[in-house]
C-alpha cells in the first residue's frame, strides 16, 4: 500500500471510467487507476510532444516550401518581366549583371524568411512541450520580454541596420554593379548584406555603409540613363548653326551600328542653358541604356570638338576687364616728364620720349593691385 500510494502521488490524481484518452483506456482493461495514469505519462505524454513536435516540422517544411517557390518565382518572374520590355522597346535589359542581382536579392530574402520561421516555429513547440508537461511557462515568457526590451535597447543601431537591410532588398532600391550615390559614399556597389553595404569609388576606395544609416539614395543605373552635355561657344558665334551642328552630330552617333544599342531614344539640343560673361552654354541630352552615359559623353565630345574645328567655330576665351587704379592712364602714354635731378645727371639735356608701344608694355607688365 505505501508503494501504490506513493505512486497514485507521482501519477497524480486517479482515472475515472469515463476518461478518455490512455488513462481511460488502460483503467477499463486493468481496473487499476494507478496503472491508468502511469500509462498516460508513459504514452501519452511522448504521444502528444511528439505530435507537436511533427506538426511543427510538417508546417517548417511546407513554409519552406512556399519561401522557396515565392523566392524563385522573383528571380524568374522579374527575368521573364524585363524579357517582355524588351521585346516590346522597352528600357529594362536583360544581361547577366541584372540576373545575378535578382538572384541575389530572391536568395537573401528566402534566407531571412527561413531564419525567421524556423526561429518562431522552434520557440513555440519549445514552449508547447513545456506546457504539456505541466511546467509553468508565464516565467519564461516574463524571462523572454524582459530580455527581448533589453536587446532591443542594447542592440537598437543593429536591428535598425538588419530592418533597413531587409527593406532595400524587398524594395530593389539598388543591387551589385548599380552606381549609387549614398551620400558620404558614391561608385559602384560590390555587396549587399542585411547590415552593411559595400561600395567602390572611382578612386578605388571601399567604403563599407550601414544600412541604417543611409537617409537617401541615388540610384544611376535603374531603367534607363541621360547623357547631359552643356557646350560653351564664344557671344560671336550664329546659335542656329552651333545648334543645328550639335543636332546633326548626335543624330549619326544614334545611327552608327555600334552606339545605337546605347541610345534609347534621339538625341535632342536643349537650346540655351544659360549666358555667362564669357560664353552662352548650349545644352545637348542623349537617354542611354544604364551605365552607358558616360561613354556616349565621351564619344559626343571628342566629335563636337573634331566638328567645331573643322567649321571653325570657336570657343571662348576668359575675358576681363583691367582698371589701373594707381594713375591716370592719359599720363602714362604721354613723353614723360624730367624729373628734379634728371637734367643734371644727364648733363643738361632731357630723356627721350617714350612711344607708346613701351608704355603699354610698361603697364602689362606692372603689378596688378586688387
Amino acid at each position: 500500500m505505501p508503494l501504490a500510494a506513493s505512486t497514485t502521488d507521482l501519477a497524480g490524481a486517479s482515472c475515472a471510467r469515463t476518461d478518455t484518452g490512455v488513462c481511460g483506456t488502460v483503467y477499463d482493461w486493468t481496473g487499476s487507476s494507478v496503472a491508468g495514469r502511469v500509462a498516460d505519462v508513459l504514452v501519452s505524454w511522448p504521444l502528444h510532444i511528439v505530435l507537436i513536435l511533427l506538426v511543427c516540422f510538417v508546417a517548417r517544411y511546407l513554409l519552406l516550401k512556399v519561401i522557396d517557390r515565392t523566392a524563385e518565382g522573383i528571380a524568374t518572374g522579374a527575368g521573364r518581366a524585363a524579357q517582355r520590355s524588351q521585346r516590346r522597346g522597352g528600357l529594362l535589359e536583360s544581361s547577366p549583371l541584372l540576373s545575378e542581382r535578382r538572384q541575389q536579392r530572391a536568395e537573401t530574402l528566402a534566407s531571412v524568411l527561413k531564419s525567421t520561421t524556423t526561429l518562431v516555429l522552434g520557440v513555440l513547440a519549445v514552449l508547447m512541450v513545456l506546457s504539456e508537461l505541466t511546467i509553468d511557462i508565464a516565467p519564461f515568457l516574463a524571462s523572454a520580454g524582459i530580455a527581448g526590451v533589453a536587446l532591443g535597447f542594447g542592440a537598437q543601431s543593429l536591428v535598425k541596420d538588419f530592418l533597413s537591410g531587409i527593406f532595400m532588398l524587398a524594395e530593389d532600391q539598388y543591387g551589385v554593379g548599380d552606381v549609387v550615390d549614398l551620400g558620404d559614399a558614391n561608385g559602384t556597389v560590390e555587396a549587399v548584406g542585411l547590415r552593411v553595404t559595400r561600395v567602390r569609388d572611382v578612386k578605388g576606395t571601399v567604403w563599407y555603409v550601414r544600412n541604417g544609416e543611409i537617409l537617401r539614395v541615388g540610384n544611376q543605373s535603374q531603367g534607363w540613363a541621360r547623357a547631359v552635355l552643356d557646350v560653351s561657344v564664344a557671344y560671336g558665334e550664329d546659335l542656329p548653326r552651333v545648334q543645328a551642328l550639335l543636332q546633326r552630330i548626335g543624330d549619326h552617333l544614334a545611327e552608327e551600328e555600334e552606339w545605337s544599342p546605347l541610345v534609347l531614344e534621339p538625341p535632342e539640343v536643349w537650346g540655351v542653358e544659360k549666358m555667362t560673361q564669357d560664353a552662352i552654354v548650349l545644352r545637348l541630352v542623349v537617354k542611354t541604356a544604364p551605365l552607358q552615359q558616360w561613354a556616349v559623353q565621351r564619344e559626343l565630345l571628342r566629335r563636337i570638338k573634331a566638328a567645331f574645328d573643322a567649321e571653325g567655330i570657336s570657343f571662348p576665351f576668359a575675358q576681363r576687364t583691367l582698371w589701373i587704379r594707381d594713375g591716370d592712364p592719359a599720363r602714362l602714354l604721354s613723353p614723360a616728364a624730367p624729373g628734379p635731378g634728371d637734367a643734371a645727371d644727364a648733363g643738361g639735356s632731357q630723356p627721350p620720349a617714350r612711344s607708346e608701344a613701351d608704355v603699354a608694355a610698361d603697364v602689362s607688365s606692372a603689378p596688378r593691385r586688387p
